[in-house]
């Protein structure tokens, strides 16, 4: 049976050029498994609202979608809040009450359900998703993946049809992320229930769909099972190739996929990309098992550091336990810093000790030689540190993009000609920095209208545009492409010639592989451990990639799926 159906469906905002979503033409069967994926701003999210009335933007559209037959238009509120369960990809933004049993019968309680139905399923989903243990708990004391399962069993408690989840883990650390995802597929293998999902990260989820849909500038281009999509997108070279999880990029770099079978045998899970890469030297041992000198970085020998936290305490509340534990670390001129760790461990609150929104109680932070807390707010923020906070939207406070953009360098559209720095114009300093960050497209939208990664891209260019001589970032590559990743990358490096010290949180294993210079692991609200990125995730079990998982048994130091490339290659010549 059919649950969704979606004919010539075309979508545009209100005064915009052009639509945002065109010709979409879609079948979701009932119980399968359906994920979405597509550069940031392609149309996933703006597609996946119109399946529920309540969220759909205001705009001009045409064509049919239909639910069960019926034209979703006319179901009425009750049957959409019960049938069509929704989780946003912010956890804060769906959560309505103060406390875990309350947020669990919130639902219910709303569609007018009677006491023992409600004590029943409420229960029920927190034995189901093991929340038991913080069930009287303050939602304000939840982790960022506490909140996320919470709005999962909210939602599931309802008994819903279909469950769409946008970008559900885009906050989450990578163990919290796996179990979350590990939960979705429970809830498809035991209930049933259809899922339709947008994710960036796809090593987890990408194998266990039935169905992959990859859209570009709002057209579908890609359907299919996993191995179909992926194979159809590298053989076109389309770049959303390069967000496949890492088995199937390394099977491409080293065997290719134009044979005849490899639909069949392109390995999806890293447990099918160890029995390949065994397969792969089955005869013969590979002879080079470390990465070639070509793919390692310098070694960087440090200079004095720019910035210094010796036994650092803090706590929100005297009352309350330590977030941050005699934290001491180092960050040197002109290094891009990682700091990974799992939710709710102090990465956070440490970025904004540095940044000296916070004060310890306890310890000493010093920038450049000089103590944070003598530095008054203009000195840490007008050209020495820039902050891009975890949530993007708290930066907005304009009516435009553009008016966003000027508003941080003192200007507006009527001042366009006053200087910006040295023979420069301001109106230049905004085109530039919005050509940068590809937003230059979206100079007359609203902010809050944008896409989570567009919205990532204009706080980042908001703070750019301060020049700042520290960069903190926290979660920077949150809602963005793996396409727009690789330019963000480029652009910290060029930052970093330019001298910029760049400290990032991330949950991104594969970002701080890839790109980072030194990264740190977190825990219990101290630094337990910190290395280069070949060096950290080459020893770990947990926090470490895709690539490193799949082919620690045959090479010693690959992190990355072009490391692995690498040492085939080095083997197979």
């Amino acid at each position: 049976m059919d649950m969704i159906n979606v004919e010539n469906f075309n979508f545009a905002y209100p005064e915009a050029s052009k639509p945002t979503i065109t010709d979409i033409n879609l079948t979701i069967k009932e119980g399968s498994f359906n994920v979405l994926c597509g550069k940031s701003g392609c149309g996933k999210t703006t597609l996946l609202r119109q399946f529920k009335t309540v969220l759909a933007p205001h705009g001009k559209k045409t064509g049919l979608i239909k639910y069960k037959d019926k034209l979703i238009d006319e179901l009425d509120h009750r049957t959409q809040a019960e049938a069509i369960g929704y989780v946003l990809q912010n956890p804060d933004n769906q959560i309505v009450t103060d406390k875990v049993w309350h947020e669990l019968a919130f639902g219910l309680e709303s569609l007018g359900f009677d006491n023992a139905t409600i004590r029943l399923r409420v229960a029920e989903m927190a034995s189901y998703f093991g929340i038991q243990a913080w069930f009287y708990r303050d939602v304000a004391e939840l982790s960022g993946g506490q909140k996320q399962l919470l709005n999962l069993a909210s939602v599931m408690a309802m008994h819903p049809e279909i469950l769409i989840l946008d970008e559900p883990t885009s906050q989450l650390d990578p163990i919290a992320a796996s179990d979350f995802l590990e939960t979705v597929k429970k809830i498809n293998r035991d209930l049933g229930t259809t899922i339709i999902m947008t994710e960036h990260r796809l090593e987890d989820i990408f194998p266990a769909a039935d169905q992959v849909i990859v859209m570009d500038q709002g057209r579908i281009i890609a359907i299919g099972n996993p191995r179909e999509v992926g194979v159809k997108l590298n053989l076109d070279n389309h770049d959303m190739f390069e967000a496949m999880p890492a088995p199937m990029k390394i099977f491409a770099g080293v065997d290719g996929m134009d044979s005849d079978n490899a639909k069949d045998i392109c390995p999806l899970t890293v447990r099918e990309g160890r029995q390949w890469l065994t397969g792969h030297y089955a005869n013969q041992k590979p002879q080079f098992v470390k990465v070639s000198e070509a793919r390692r970085k310098p070694q960087v020998e440090h200079k004095d550091p720019i910035i210094t936290l010796k036994d650092v305490w803090f706590r929100y509340d005297k009352e309350l336990p330590d977030v941050v534990r005699d934290l001491s670390m180092n960050i040197y001129p002109g290094e891009i810093f990682a700091i990974v760790g799992g939710n709710g461990t102090g990465k956070t609150t440490t970025l904004s000790l540095i940044s000296g929104v916070n004060k310890p109680y306890r310890g000493k932070i010093n920038i450049e030689g000089k103590p944070v807390g003598r530095m008054s707010g203009v000195e840490r923020f007008r050209g020495l540190i820039g902050v891009l906070p975890q949530n993007p939207q708290s930066l907005f406070v304009k009516k435009t993009v553009e008016l966003d953009l000027y508003e941080v360098i003192g200007g507006t559209r009527e001042g366009k000609s006053k200087e910006y720095q040295k023979d420069m114009p301001k109106e230049t300093a905004v085109t530039g920095m919005a050509k940068l960050m590809h937003i230059d497209n979206l100079m007359d939208r609203h902010p809050y209208d944008l896409s989570g990664g567009e919205q990532q891209r204009l706080a980042l260019a908001k703070i750019m545009l301060l020049n700042p001589r520290i960069l903190l970032m926290d979660e920077p590559t949150k809602g963005l492409d793996n396409h727009f990743k690789k330019e963000l990358a480029g652009i910290l490096y060029k930052l970093k010639k330019h001298g910029v010290t760049i400290i990032m949180v991330s949950h991104d294993v594969e970002f701080c592989a890839d790109y980072t210079d030194r990264c740190g692991l977190f825990f219990e609200g101290n630094l337990v451990t910190e290395n280069t990125p070949r060096a950290f995730f080459a020893d770990n079990s947990f926090y470490t990639t895709s690539a490193n998982r799949l082919s620690r048994h045959m090479f010693e130091d690959a992190i990355t799926a072009d490391d692995v490339i690498d040492c085939c290659l080095q083997n197979d010549r």
